[in-house]
């Protein structure tokens, strides 16, 4: 909505309000003076350019580049640069990239890890008025070639190890009638690579940067609703599902993030979460409102994060459960002594609580997330109770390992009947689905209205996700709605098993999925990768669980291979359940 329509819809509500208060005040139709001082009081306020400034995490950077503008924030290897050195970059290439034809509402894309241009694109893509695709970086060409021709891209930047995999994809764009996007490709000093003969329709970054000028006028949001992102949930040959983030909810999400995670000023956080997942969690946009660094991390692997958390004295930290496992279960020598507590933020899927103690053990401090790519990434959080520091460490682990609530930014979340809309009883043990509502739920789904309209039936996001509420209020996952098994008419929480599971000192990752059963319909079937060098069979595991659990919720088989995951850590469960369901029934 503009701003003429602003103040002229203001002005109608005025001339309402004289004719109410005329009717009902015969006695002020010549004037005023007899109405409440509130009313009066009313008359002279404006909605101008002084008070109404769409927001934006643009001014984040606006901010920061004064404030902080000697400190660094970003460091990537041997590499480093200031605030005001990003924010002078970051205008260079919003520069160069209208010099290659962009413009605002079209649709930028990237391929590429944790590296510095993938930070900078996260402001310079906004500043020209486009909207960020931030492709995930373990596509295959045919996916990439997909969500480029559904989302549109008018330019693609590139890291140098991915540019087959994006050039394959842009073969395939131009074998149909797709206009392919230019492409930009990112070099990489640290890890050897080198400037290269390039052809005339691809760029090369740093000499992007330098063709642009520091004097380019940002183009801010006309409306704060104006897209700023569009994220790829998942996608097949017909129907990708984009995620569409507006410039306000990205502005309140990156505030409630870097509350929720403890983030004062000046914060050292270490990118070990994907940066084209949810752009970050909005921690993109976040780190840069408290002026801290940016340690960027082309792979996430243990001995590269103690290293980090040692030479640069890191404070935050974020990523899915599996970032943790891999922490812990790591070899001794690659660990070292952290110089501080590190506040890790972690969410994706629910943890187990043994991997919380033992992180808490290292001298971690967890702070659990939950949310998903329709809520900008974290939408609850278990907040912490100091009542809670005395119970014994795995009761504390039990408690952390809940979703919580939900943050500042979000109005409302609730457990509720996907069919009535009813609000579960707060009781711990009966299970709706996880419902959001606020200012920090997804626009829509990109070119999909069928969807976004399924997704908020009845004036609420919904998650797709199980969950009971405690007498607190505080919610805990127990599956996703479709991966729950029905077993003789009950419901198997698959959460529940793999946390026993997990408990079992050999077990490294474990799974469960339903399998097909000609007498109780579905039965537990769970996938488990075994601690290095440790052995068990998997009779002694479902031993394990029956000691346990209720006889109807251990599982029934046991197989031993590894979990295929998503680039964010992910177990992608719907492989898994082909792969039960291949094995055939049990009898």
């Amino acid at each position: 909505m503009n701003r003429f329509l602003h103040n002229h819809l203001f002005r109608s509500v005025l001339s309402l309000n004289r004719a109410l208060w005329t009717r009902n005040f015969p006695s002020n139709r010549r004037g005023f003076s007899d109405l409440p001082e509130s009313w009066k009081s009313m008359m002279g306020l404006v909605r101008c350019p002084a008070n109404d400034v769409p927001l934006s995490p643009i001014s984040f950077l606006e901010r920061t580049a004064k404030v902080y503008r000697d400190t660094p924030s970003i460091v990537y290897g041997s590499m480093s640069f200031t605030w005001e050195e990003t924010y002078d970059r970051c205008l260079k290439l919003a520069s160069a990239m209208t010099q290659l034809g962009i413009s605002s509402g079209q649709v930028v894309a990237t391929l590429a890890p944790n590296v510095p241009a993938m930070y900078e694109l996260h402001f310079a893509v906004p500043m020209v008025g486009a909207i960020l695709c931030t492709l995930n970086a373990r596509h295959d060409s045919s996916m990439v070639s997909v969500l480029l021709r559904h989302s549109e891209a008018k330019i693609i930047f590139v890291d140098y190890q991915l540019f087959e995999v994006a050039c394959e994809a842009i073969q395939l764009l131009e074998r149909g009638d797709s206009e392919p996007p230019k492409l930009v490709l990112i070099l990489d000093s640290e890890h050897g690579s080198s400037p290269a003969s390039l052809s005339s329709n691809v760029y090369e970054y740093e000499s992007l940067i330098a063709s642009g000028s520091c004097d380019f006028e940002v183009r801010k949001p006309k409306s704060e609703w104006d897209p700023i992102s569009i994220n790829y949930t998942s996608g097949t040959t017909s129907m990708p599902k984009g995620v569409v983030y507006s410039h306000r909810g990205a502005y309140l999400n990156s505030l409630a993030t870097v509350l929720l995670g403890g983030m004062g000023s000046m914060p050292v956080y270490l990118w070990t979460c994907p940066m084209f997942h949810c752009n970050g969690w909005c921690l993109t946009w976040g780190v840069a409102a408290q002026g801290g660094t940016n340690l960027c991390l082309r792979k996430v692997l243990p001995k590269t994060i103690f290293e980090n958390i040692a030479l640069h004295n890191v404070t935050h930290m974020a990523g899915a459960p599996t970032v943790l496992n891999m922490i812990v279960n790591s070899q001794v020598s690659d660990r070292r002594l952290l110089p501080n507590k590190v506040d890790v933020l972690t969410g994706g899927s629910p943890p187990p609580p043994q991997v919380l103690a033992k992180m808490e053990e290292m001298g971690f401090r967890i702070c659990h997330l939950y949310g998903l790519t329709e809520t900008y990434g974290p939408g609850t959080y278990c907040t912490w109770k100091p009542m809670w520091d005395g119970l014994p460490s795995n009761e504390r682990s039990r408690i952390r390992a809940r979703q919580g609530v939900h943050h500042v930014g979000l109005e409302e979340v609730d457990v509720r009947d996907p069919v009535t809309m009813a609000s579960v009883p707060a009781d711990g043990k009966t299970m709706g689905e996880i419902m959001f509502r606020g200012n920090t739920v997804m626009s829509g789904y990109f070119k999909n209205q069928k969807a976004t309209e399924e997704a908020f039936k009845g004036g609420w996001f919904h998650s797709g996700d199980a969950a009971v509420k405690h007498l607190d209020h505080y919610i805990e996952v127990k599956d996703r709605l479709k991966d729950v098994i029905i077993s003789g008419g009950e419901n198997i929480s698959t959460v529940e098993v793999e946390t026993v599971l997990f408990g079992h000192p050999s077990v490294l990752e474990a799974a469960v999925v339903a399998r097909p059963d000609d007498h109780w319909g579905e039965t537990p079937c769970a996938f488990v990768v075994l601690k290095e060098g440790c052995n068990v069979t998997a009779q002694q595991l479902i031993d394990y669980c029956r000691d346990r659990l209720p006889h109807y919720m251990a599982p029934r088989s046991i197989i031993f291979q590894d979990l295929p995951k998503t680039s964010t850590g992910k177990v992608q469960k719907f492989i898994l359940r082909e792969r039960a369901k291949a094995m055939g029934s049990l009898s």
